[in-house]
């Protein structure tokens, strides 16, 4: 797997929340993967890979096979759903890409 590299936060012109940078420096790769397939594969929404990966779980058809474990997968997003919301922004502006 490649590096995981950080944007700097702005969107168009938005002030960069000092809050939000810290966290995302203290994610895993994990997590920071996570938030690169949320953005490339499922139009920037948790919900659509949250699903997948509870309908891996119970043996149901699913869009993407993630090869990493499907309970702390889930975990993650919960965690990075949360932060979102208490935040009122969007993750995918802080992390550029996997390279």
């Amino acid at each position: 797997m490649g590096k995981t590299t950080e944007k700097d936060g702005k969107k168009a012109g938005a002030k960069r929340d000092k809050e939000t940078v810290e966290f995302v420096k203290s994610l895993s790769a994990e997590h920071k993967m996570l938030i690169v397939l949320k953005k490339q594969l499922y139009g920037g929404k948790w919900e659509p890979m949250y699903q997948d990966l509870k309908n891996r779980l119970t043996g149901q058809p699913y869009i993407f096979k993630l090869a990493s474990r499907i309970n702390e997968d889930i975990e993650r997003i919960d965690q990075m759903r949360q932060f979102e919301k208490q935040k009122n922004i969007d993750l995918c502006d802080y992390i550029d890409s996997i390279e």
